[in-house]
């Protein structure tokens, strides 16, 4: 770049480019998509980009786009292309009178590019931070960067996910993550434990369902990839400790339980079971 801290601003976002990376900062405006507000900002060193663009857009703009490497962002690697073009956040959308200035920056950018860098070995982007928590429709997720928990609501959980109750999974016994867009058929978030068999989204106890409006992508993916990060990098990110259930939240549950026991959903062992796990929370 020709100076550290020349910026770049288009529609949604702004680009600072700086001696070894660009800083994208995205806008919290009402227009703004919710994906870009989630991130607030991230860091792209320039080792992560493979390729630059720059291409004509819709309705007088031209598109600035960062090609990241393969295996260099744990975002994109949960989104496994799965995320609309509005929404991707490699892309900066400028009006068309910019074009030479974008030109001129996507110039100094390839100059800085590594050839042939091919997939990263590693992450080179940073994870959204912990702890994130999101709703899918059967269930609470939440992870503290060690731990991922699902808690299960009575409304949307099947039986099978009842009887087999609330689940906490560390990191260290996992493989991968598994994100399926909420805007899609059957979008779901499921957690991978090596060669396990799968069983449907529905009835595994490792997996969260979306659909609804539950489990939206600036939550989900966001989570997903945090995750995923944790896993490929082999520890635990930062811990934040978790704080003790609501007395009124656990009562609200056991009010639930009792009903799915009436109903002849549980069995009088399973509800002794899990009223006991309930109580232990407090």
């Amino acid at each position: 770049m020709s100076r550290m801290g020349d910026v770049l601003a288009g529609f949604h976002a702004a680009w600072e480019f700086e001696s070894d990376s660009v800083l994208i900062r995205y806008e919290r405006g009402i227009r703004t998509p919710k994906l870009f507000q989630a991130l607030g900002e991230r860091r792209i060193p320039f080792e992560a980009i493979e390729a630059v663009t720059l291409a004509p857009g819709r309705r007088g703009t031209v598109v600035l786009r960062a090609e990241p490497r393969p295996g260099a962002d744990p975002l994109m690697e949960a989104a496994a292309d799965q995320l609309k073009e509005s929404c991707d956040p490699y892309r900066l959308v400028l009006p068309a009178e910019r074009e030479t200035l974008a030109e001129y920056y996507a110039d100094e950018l390839r100059a800085r590019l590594k050839p042939d860098g091919g997939p990263a070995e590693r992450f080179l982007v940073a994870a959204p931070e912990v702890p994130l928590r999101f709703k899918a429709y059967d269930g609470k997720a939440s992870f503290d960067g060690k731990t991922v928990s699902f808690r299960w609501f009575w409304t949307g959980a099947s039986s099978a996910k009842w009887k087999a109750g609330d689940q906490s999974f560390a990191i260290a016994d996992l493989s991968g993550v598994e994100w399926r867009s909420p805007e899609v058929f059957e979008g779901h978030l499921r957690l991978l434990r090596g060669a396990e068999s799968l069983l449907p989204v529905d009835q595994d106890p490792a997996a969260v369902v979306f659909g609804l409006g539950y489990g939206p992508v600036h939550e989900s993916l966001p989570f997903a990839a945090a995750v995923l990060a944790a896993v490929r990098s082999g520890r635990s990110a930062a811990v934040v400790p978790v704080a003790r259930r609501d007395p009124g939240d656990i009562a609200e549950r056991i009010r639930h339980l009792g009903e799915l026991h009436q109903a002849g959903l549980v069995t009088d062992e399973e509800f002794a079971v899990k009223k006991a796990e309930l109580l232990a929370e407090l």
